[in-house]
């Protein structure tokens, strides 16, 4: 039985690259060593981390005056590092549009040294929409205001970015980076844990313009974005495997045609489920239209109860990693680059078999 894993993550990644990262596990290029066992000094190491940049920057046409991060911690260390290195004593903006902006938020507030404000927040409606920012919301001797571009659990992201006048806009990008048309050169950072849709868990890239690097050392070195660019992401061991990993994708992504083709193909994926889930009478989807998340789904029936067997169902079909998060119910199909639009396909096909056995037309 094929297995379609709908994990928001860690996620399913490309066949071609698994294969690959296979063939080379046990003797990486002659070397006799796994990557797993390579120095992160040496020379074979250093080429696969000075590519694995070089891709992403062609890939997200990264301008020159912004540093590439491989880093570690996960998006949630970035929570305490962006306003350690921008905000203190300043003022920190955030768009509060879910449970990671939430995270996020508190973070910031967590830290006496940072004014923290909301300018905005969708909480109202159970986060389901984005809220509109205008530049008057936006106090110009803010040090950045914050946004999540998609929120992995709400199924909501930003199919546009807001206008921040001098203000450094700063994004945790973690489910949707590689997979929109968002440019660079219109944040300040932007960073993503790499499990969704650049490779295993255990990577955090970080991308941040030159004059954001702190002029002031931090009390913590491993949490100091100057002393990360400067020692080029090798203040400590970095995720060298993981790194190797996000290397075999951006060399995968870039031989499909690059993020502008892998676009078109989220949003056939997604396009294809948000049209069988409005023309349901049994599936619904919770999220506002205009607001839809390409990468992350979440769609419900009318009852707890026939949510759980669908998800049950679905599982005895192969079709994994369904269940929605507790705070919305129902059921996610997080559909990142990796994922096959045949598995999309698949899944519509089981919703019709199982709308018609529950009394659909």
């Amino acid at each position: 039985m094929t297995i379609y894993n709908f994990s928001a993550g860690p996620a399913v990644l490309p066949g071609p690259v698994l294969k690959k990262a296979q063939e080379e596990l046990l003797d990486y290029q002659g070397s006799g060593m796994s990557v797993m066992e390579l120095s992160h000094r040496s020379s074979l190491f250093e080429d696969i981390i000075t590519e694995a940049e070089n891709l992403l920057r062609k890939l997200m046409d990264i301008p020159e005056n912004y540093h590439v991060l491989f880093l570690q911690g996960g998006a949630s260390l970035q929570f305490s590092s962006v306003p350690l290195n921008l905000a203190q004593n300043k003022k920190a903006l955030y768009v509060n549009t879910g449970s990671w902006a939430k995270k996020a938020i508190a973070a910031a507030q967590a830290i006496p040294s940072v004014n923290t404000k909301v300018i905005a927040s969708s909480e109202d409606k159970n986060f389901t929409y984005i809220p509109q920012i205008t530049k008057d919301q936006i106090d110009q001797d803010a040090s950045y205001l914050h946004i999540t571009t998609n929120e992995t659990i709400g199924g909501i992201s930003y199919q546009e970015i807001p206008d921040t006048g001098r203000v450094p806009l700063v994004a945790d990008m973690s489910s949707n980076i590689l997979s929109n048309n968002y440019q660079v050169k219109d944040f300040g950072i932007i960073y993503a844990g790499a499990q969704k849709n650049i490779g295993p868990a255990g990577l955090t890239v970080v991308i941040i313009r030159d004059d954001l690097l702190n002029e002031q050392s931090l009390f913590a070195p491993m949490l100091d974005y100057r002393v990360q660019a400067d020692s080029h992401s090798m203040y400590n061991t970095p995720p060298t495997f993981s790194i190797y990993m996000a290397k075999l994708v951006f060399e995968w992504l870039q031989d499909l045609g690059g993020v502008s083709q892998m676009v078109k193909y989220n949003q056939q994926k997604s396009g294809l489920l948000y049209d069988a889930i409005d023309r349901s009478n049994l599936f619904q989807s919770p999220v506002n239209k205009k607001d839809r998340s390409l990468t992350n789904i979440p769609f419900l029936t009318a009852s707890d109860q026939l949510n759980q067997e669908f998800i049950n169902a679905a599982q005895r079909q192969g079709f994994e990693n369904l269940k929605g998060h507790r705070s919305v119910g129902g059921m996610r199909a997080s559909l990142y680059n990796a994922f096959l639009l045949t598995g999309v396909e698949r899944l519509v096909d089981f919703m019709q078999e199982f709308e018609k056995a529950h009394g659909g037309d």
